[in-house]
């Protein structure tokens, strides 16, 4: 290899890697014919075991939720410029919302829960800009869990990948049978998530919500940002009872998108991937243009994107939300993408040049998930009173 085409891996590698404070897995271009995949010189130094990971945690103590009614979470915070109220507490629908990956560090293949760490930064920055996205129209439960490191989406290694996530899934998997046996009481429920928090859900959906009483009392689902194991039709096809949202009121259904400026950088994808679009709430390749965009959440706060061993806090304290913003995105489903226009790092915090907007996929359509909640809430006691 060139000293240019090192340059050229090495530069990639540093505008791919920290592009989206996310799970990702990248195959990064260093020439005319050779793709590489990469992978972080600090990841785990030892497979993964089981054994190695912290005690599983317990749902009973409210140190293990980020989010409930009676935890002053960030996702209590609301926009400036929104006045729909807070109901946490009040609301006759919750959210069970997953969270995604907040654990970058290779000190282990799991995050050990660390309340004083980058990963617990990254938490709360995830109440405040996606699960506040509901916290008008339904009391938020998001349980921290045990989520994979950064690096099990970097191994090369699908299996390797997959056991470490199937590890997380039954912290997600005992939290969500916590919640309904002693938070939900009965109630209907709205499940929602991103990256991660989405391979979790999508199996919340597939082993515990399918086929069950469940099904009927989910009155949605925003699975968002799948980026690598996308939301495929052979999951949807796999399901019984509940299909993709093809219109804003269905019910007992499944929305997702992976956000894309209309020439960014797509993360490969195991498979195919259901694409909504936020703007239409169909799933045609119709563009919708901003005079359909209801209104992006700023992003004034930046993802903790420590790797070290330490995983050291910034101590950042997230106080308010700025005013939200209309009419800055179009949307238009190309190829289970949703691409949308360039976005500026003038509204968003780090944005990245290279147009992957996966940490976009709920701020930049705030407004319009926000309203599109309480629009399939209203459909669902509608549709139960109806005899």
């Amino acid at each position: 290899m060139t000293i240019s085409r090192y340059l050229t891996f090495y530069i990639t590698l540093f505008i791919v890697l920290f592009i989206a404070r996310a799970p990702l897995l990248y195959a990064a271009s260093v020439g005319a014919d050779s793709t590489i995949k990469i992978r972080f010189i600090d990841a785990p130094k030892i497979p993964f075991d089981p054994l190695d990971a912290v005690a599983a945690p317990d749902y009973a103590m409210l140190k293990n939720w980020a989010a409930s009614p009676v935890v002053q979470s960030y996702g209590r915070l609301v926009p400036r410029n929104v006045t729909d109220n807070v109901v946490q507490g009040t609301a006759p629908v919750d959210v069970f919302f997953v969270h995604p990956t907040s654990y970058l560090s290779g000190d282990s293949w799991t995050s050990p829960l660390n309340p004083y760490s980058a990963a617990e930064e990254n938490i709360n920055w995830m109440m405040a800009y996606q699960a506040s996205t509901f916290n008008s129209c339904c009391n938020i439960y998001a349980p921290r869990y045990r989520n994979a490191s950064i690096f099990s989406y970097l191994t090369g290694s699908t299996s390797k990948r997959d056991e470490v996530l199937k590890f997380s899934y039954k912290d997600v998997e005992a939290a969500f049978e916590y919640y309904l046996r002693h938070y939900n009481h009965g109630r209907p429920f709205i499940l929602a998530s991103h990256s991660q928090g989405t391979h979790h859900a999508t199996q919340l959906v597939k082993l515990k919500i399918d086929n069950t009483p469940l099904a009927r009392r989910m009155v949605v689902a925003y699975l968002l940002g799948a980026t690598q194991v996308g939301v495929t039709t052979e999951f949807l096809d796999g399901l019984s009872e509940i299909e993709a949202c093809k219109s804003a009121t269905q019910l007992k259904c499944i929305n997702h998108w992976d956000t894309v400026a209309i020439d960014g950088y797509v993360i490969p994808k195991d498979g195919d991937s259901l694409c909504t679009n936020p703007l239409s709430w169909g799933v045609d390749e119709k563009i919708v243009l901003t005079e359909g965009h209801l209104g992006a959440l700023p992003v004034k706060h930046r993802f903790n994107n420590d790797s070290s061993y330490g995983n050291r806090p910034r101590y950042q304290k997230i106080t308010s939300l700025d005013d939200v913003v209309s009419g800055v995105a179009t949307a238009q489903c190309i190829d289970g993408v949703l691409r949308v226009n360039r976005q500026s790092a003038d509204i968003f915090v780090g944005l990245k040049d290279n147009g992957n907007y996966h940490f976009l996929d709920y701020p930049l359509f705030y407004l319009d998930i926000r309203d599109n909640a309480k629009l399939r809430i209203e459909a669902f006691f509608r549709e139960k009173t109806i005899p």
